[in-house]
């Protein structure tokens, strides 16, 4: 449809349109957002080179961050590598660098800022590389559930519980109503800690692994769990099912482990047999049930460490680190298989590449500040208290 055509009918276009199309800049969501300078051509010899010598100048004053999910070109520069909220602490850890350089997506940046001291500045090297999970949860549509709960007389009955992948403002709102933060590794405990608070819980964002902690790990049934949707009135639910749920989890979920399905698992058992899937809590829960292991991404790489010589692995994660492992233990004799036959990179995390990382060590080096990560003091505040409330967890 054209412009013209579109001005007839008299439509206009969505705020969610505009920020695809890249014809605005949202600063509170993690797509949109243009690099404010010349990035060097992916196809120039020297970056590699580049990158080593701009990074030896800054020496101790850069960290630098790789996600497991970030692309081998990257990580290859990472000072640590590991899951999001290791990799924030890891930065809290090391007070003498000036420049945290995060080579993962937005909510990981904000979460390092959170925890590192104001002299330490949090980078982001592609302002773009964001997270679909995260952004399914805005602290409007949450403010306005907590309304719809509180309208139901529930409200008060509820604790928030929210997954690391969320957004400072989710983790603040989680924070100010006296809930805590949890990673795919510690949902169990958090979750069994919401239930000695109060009688129910919101899970926010990612609704699979809100279900299948409450299910497999507290065994709760699926009739326990109801599904909010913020993009329906009161969130699709009426007040007598949000009285009878236990579990109210957040119409959200992961793009990659979202792709996951029955007929994946059934697949990879016919093509290998003898096959162990291993897929992440992230996924649903139909995919989780059919699994012979469930675990978060740090449980997938002990689980193959710990593996026999001649096992035989399917892994329902982001492609980048299950390819990075299938070379790393073809060695010891161990096959290693993505679950689906389709390729799934996590598409935003992958924003982040070598030029983006060469552009970001220059200018940093050069003592030009780029793409900067800052959480607001009141949103720090409220977060940071949601986090302890993780850490403190038995």
């Amino acid at each position: 449809m054209t412009t013209a055509q579109t001005q007839e009918l008299d439509v206009q276009p969505t705020p969610l349109a505009l920020l695809l199309l890249g014809r605005e800049a949202d600063p509170r969501s993690e797509r949109g957002v243009e690099c404010p300078g010349d990035l060097p051509s992916p196809s120039d010899p020297d970056l590699v080179a580049r990158a080593h010598a701009a990074k030896e100048k800054l020496g101790d004053k850069v960290f630098v961050l790789g996600h497991h999910y970030q692309r081998d070109e990257v990580i290859q520069f990472a000072d640590v590598t590991g899951d999001s909220f290791k990799l924030a602490r890891d930065a809290a850890a090391r007070p003498e660098a000036e420049y945290i350089v995060f080579c993962g997506v937005h909510f990981m940046a904000e979460s390092a800022d959170i925890l590192t001291s104001d002299d330490q500045k949090v980078v982001l090297p592609d302002l773009a590389a964001g997270c679909s999970m995260a952004d399914m949860a805005t602290a409007e549509q949450v403010a306005e559930c907590w309304d719809v709960l509180t309208e139901a007389g529930v409200a008060e009955q509820v604790v928030p519980v929210s997954y690391m992948n969320s957004s400072a403002d989710i983790k603040a709102f989680t924070g100010k109503h006296g809930g805590t933060i949890c990673t795919s590794s510690n949902a169990e405990r958090a979750l069994n800690w919401a239930f000695e608070q109060g009688e129910k819980v919101l899970f926010l964002p990612d609704q699979h692994l809100g279900r299948n902690t409450a299910v497999r790990d507290l065994g709760m049934s699926l009739e326990d769990c109801v599904v909010y949707n913020p993009h329906r009135p009161n969130g699709g639910l009426s007040a007598e099912e949000l009285r009878a749920a236990k579990m109210i989890l957040w119409r959200g979920h992961c793009s990659v482990h979202g792709r996951f399905s029955l007929d994946s698992v059934a697949d990879v058992r016919e093509r290998i047999p003898g096959v162990n899937v291993l897929v992440h809590p992230e996924c649903k829960h139909e995919v989780v049930a059919a699994a012979d292991q469930v675990g978060s991404t740090e449980y997938i790489i002990k689980a193959l460490e710990a593996a026999p010589a001649g096992s035989k692995w399917a892994i329902g994660t982001e492609l980048n680190l299950v390819r990075r492992l299938a070379n790393r233990f073809a060695a010891e004799d161990k096959e290693v298989v993505f679950l689906d036959k389709t390729v799934c990179f996590c598409s935003t995390m992958n924003r982040i590449d070598l030029p983006h990382l060469v552009w970001t060590l220059e200018s940093l080096a050069e003592g030009t500040l780029v793409n900067r990560i800052e959480v607001d003091r009141e949103t720090e505040a409220f977060a940071k208290l949601a986090l302890e409330r993780m850490l403190a967890l038995p």
